[in-house]
């Protein structure tokens, strides 16, 4: 699979703080790809350097296999700050000048405004746009030139829910078209439903990378409650096909093999004579494997 992006060895320093240590990742064509960490994590700086806004101190980047040479970038759109437009001008109008600065002369201005659903404000000055609307356009800046790949730091920044869905749709209907997308951001249920992948950093390190699924880990957990919580617990330990059995809160939560049903687990117990007061199933979440995994680094 083609390599859109090859970033290696990626260090950079502001004076005595490490904002990158070594940082190497691969995105491919097609890919979703989440970019996860606390703020202050070097996610930021890490596009910066890829986009040629920042220096890096040492390693360095690849751009679609080097195919392109110094012409790459226009091969890129990106979102990286706060939406910056003519305040006094509609959206067509601030479309037309980037689409100038572009040198882009083919852009259909009304399909793009339709895919980011401001084509119903296209007339509007853009001091009467909301925040989430403001957001949408530069969406639609970054589609001007038609590029392979899409660069997005926290898109969703600031948004209401509403907003948040709406952004969310908007790069799933642009990932549909194959298209490579770079998002970075911290909000964790938002890369779960958006990215086919994911990587994790902290303080400048990367600590996991891979697909959501493998991330996640497809092995599910269950919660149960019973009457004699010292009872189940002690059960559940003894129990084969558990793993990491541990209370949570008023509830007992454990992993459970894939061969093994929760049918299966409530039989058992009954045959202890504990009868189970509350069984759910579920899936391990993004946001517990990623606490996870930067609590542990």
């Amino acid at each position: 699979m083609e390599k859109i992006l090859s970033i290696q060895n990626l260090s950079k320093k502001y004076g005595n703080i490490t904002a990158l240590d070594n940082l190497s990742l691969d995105i491919h064509r097609g890919q979703v790809f989440g970019f996860l960490g606390p703020n202050g994590s070097g996610k930021t700086t890490t596009l910066g350097i890829v986009l040629g806004i920042l220096g890096a101190n040492s390693g360095g980047y690849e751009w679609f296999e080097g195919k392109y040479g110094e012409y790459h970038r226009r091969r890129i759109g990106s979102l990286l700050e706060t939406p910056n437009f003519y305040a006094y001008l509609n959206a067509d109008q601030n479309l037309d000048i980037v689409a100038h600065i572009k040198k882009s002369k083919n852009d259909n201005i009304e399909e793009i405004l339709d895919i980011v659903n401001l084509k119903h404000r296209r007339k509007s000055k853009f001091s009467t746009y909301s925040l989430g609307m403001k957001q949408r356009l530069a969406i639609a800046s970054a589609m001007i030139g038609d590029p392979d790949v899409y660069i997005f730091d926290e898109p969703t920044n600031g948004l209401d829910p509403e907003g948040i869905a709406e952004i969310r749709s908007i790069i799933l209907r642009i990932a549909s078209t194959g298209k490579t997308i770079f998002m970075a951001s911290h909000i964790l249920d938002e890369v779960e439903k958006v990215c086919s992948d994911v990587a994790i950093i902290k303080n400048g390190k990367l600590l996991a990378t891979g697909t959501v699924g493998h991330i996640l880990n497809d092995i599910p957990t269950i919660q149960v409650k019973a009457t004699d919580m010292m009872a189940l617990e002690n059960a559940l330990k003894n129990m084969e096909g558990l793993t990491d059995v541990r209370r949570l809160g008023d509830l007992i939560e454990c992993g459970i093999s894939p061969n093994m049903k929760p049918e299966e687990v409530n039989r058992r117990l009954q045959q202890q004579n504990i009868v189970l007061g509350h069984l759910t199933v579920k899936k391990k979440r993004l946001e517990e494997e990623f606490l996870a995994i930067t609590n542990n680094n």
